[in-house]
């Protein structure tokens, strides 16, 4: 006979779903069968952590997903650039495929597993990138190189640069203004974006800039590109880490900065050969 199960999983992202098992009414005891699955989501909203650029610095990421775990969400979403500029790209990315984080391809990403050349680096970016390169190890190349460009989560959009290019710096609403079909195409209201390593809300309206535990109401009736900031290398003259968090039921978000050890991260990158420009600006945020 068909046994219907109800299973209740609180603490994952379908927290309040209820999940609905058939098992095979010919299953025997020591057998192995196979478990027909359905979902039903519920109406509530989920919490996201939204962690961009951490650049293979492994204090900061890893500061920062202490932080999320104390928080508490449902969900964290990686904007892309895992590696690139500092030390540690294969544990970052370790750390990134051990948690399942979704994660978005980011150009130093494509740069690092091949995926494209360094054209346009700058000589300091150059020699950082091509150091990755040949420091990572195939699995974690393998696995940069079968990350999406853009992906969809829920009533949002996650891309690196722009929602076309990883390439594409957003500084402007002007710059954004061109993207902002292919979002509402994706049926999306808000679109997440990195590479700038600069937290910021854009709108028609006007750009807003978040303090530490600024919480902005999102609504429901905007669209919005949100820039969540920088985890590994701030660029905003504040050199403690940068993320997110979005509430989807409330609408919200949070900006988070939190401090990481830095000198501890920069003596890394020195050891390592790597420029020393890129060990002093983590002192500075820029």
């Amino acid at each position: 006979m068909c046994v219907n199960i109800i299973v209740f999983a609180p603490g994952y992202p379908w927290e309040g779903a209820i999940i609905l098992v058939l098992s095979h009414p010919l299953s025997r005891p020591g057998r192995m069968y196979f478990f027909h699955l359905t979902t039903i989501w519920s109406d509530s909203g989920l919490r996201y952590a939204i962690i961009s650029d951490n650049h293979a610095n492994l204090e900061a990421t890893l500061t920062v997903l202490d932080k999320i775990d104390e928080i508490g969400v449902d969900q964290i979403i990686h904007l892309g650039d895992v590696v690139g500029y500092n030390a540690n790209p294969n544990e970052c990315c370790d750390l990134i495929r051990e948690r399942n984080i979704p994660t978005i391809c980011g150009n130093h990403d494509a740069v690092a597993c091949g995926l494209e050349e360094p054209w346009g680096f700058n000589p300091v970016a150059l020699s950082a990138a091509m150091w990755t390169r040949e420091t990572l190890r195939e699995d974690n190349l393998e696995w940069l190189r079968g990350l999406p460009d853009n992906q969809k989560f829920d009533k949002f959009l996650g891309v690196h640069g722009s929602p076309t290019n990883r390439n594409s710096y957003l500084f402007t609403w002007e710059d954004i203004l061109p993207h902002v079909n292919y979002v509402d195409e994706q049926e999306c209201q808000w679109c997440f974006f990195g590479h700038t390593h600069n937290p910021c809300i854009f709108s028609k309206d006007g750009v807003y800039s978040l303090d530490e535990d600024d919480q902005f109401n999102l609504g429901t009736e905007k669209m919005f590109f949100i820039n969540p900031g920088s985890v590994g290398q701030p660029r905003d003259g504040d050199p403690r880490a940068a993320f997110g968090i979005l509430d989807t039921e409330t609408t919200t978000f949070t900006q988070v900065r939190i401090n990481y050890p830095v000198k501890q991260a920069a003596d890394k990158v020195t050891k390592a050969g790597l420029p020393t420009f890129l060990a002093e600006r983590l002192f500075l945020g820029r």
